[in-house]
């Protein structure tokens, strides 16, 4: 259908150069793979994310990064589907899950937010959780360090020297996704 609506890709981070290579900012890091695959620079939307358009796989995609804080980035991702007109079922989250080792990935349709306040305010502002989601593992932080400190640091050092090849399989794993459906992608991707 040419007029379908595209699927919106959403890389969750937090603005800023001091927040780039965090560990929460996952999603920014694959949102910038992804662009660089489809030949696009961000650019500034009214919704309150930089956005770039493209095809991924054949599909039509919306890429698109909250120019909020991860906590309400919520508002600029309704808004860029709104924009859009992309149903919550064609919106994809891409983010960073604490309750999976480096590197895992896990890719679902729906669920909790699991104290995850981006994803908390992207299900707010949707009016639903049925939206997709793409779960990029970071582990569990070491000791007792709180989880809030952990998800703001950078990479470890260990963690930086597979990061780019975790990045384009995560991105991969988005492609899969818009092209393939989730069932495929999970087949594909959930056994690593």
């Amino acid at each position: 259908m040419a007029d379908e609506a595209p699927v919106v890709v959403v890389g969750l981070g937090n603005p800023g150069p001091q927040y780039a290579g965090n560990r929460h900012n996952i999603g920014f890091l694959v949102a910038d793979e992804l662009a660089a695959r489809v030949g696009g620079r961000f650019k500034a939307h009214k919704a309150g994310a930089d956005v770039v358009e493209g095809r991924l796989d054949g599909h039509r995609v919306v890429l698109v990064k909250p120019r909020s804080f991860m906590n309400v980035s919520g508002g600029p991702v309704a808004g860029a589907a709104k924009f859009f007109k992309a149903p919550p079922e064609r919106v994809v989250v891409v983010h960073d899950e604490l309750d999976l080792p480096f590197g895992s990935l896990r890719l679902k349709l729906g669920g909790g937010d699991n104290g995850h306040n981006g994803l908390r305010s992207i299900t707010k502002s949707l009016g639903t959780k049925d939206y997709h989601r793409v779960r990029f593992g970071i582990g569990r932080p070491p000791g007792r360090m709180d989880p809030a400190d952990y998800v703001l640091r950078d990479f470890a050092t260990a963690e930086r020297k597979d990061l780019a090849f975790e990045i384009d399989r995560c991105a991969d794993a988005v492609v899969a996704l818009v092209g393939q459906g989730l069932e495929a992608a999970q087949n594909t991707f959930h056994a690593g």
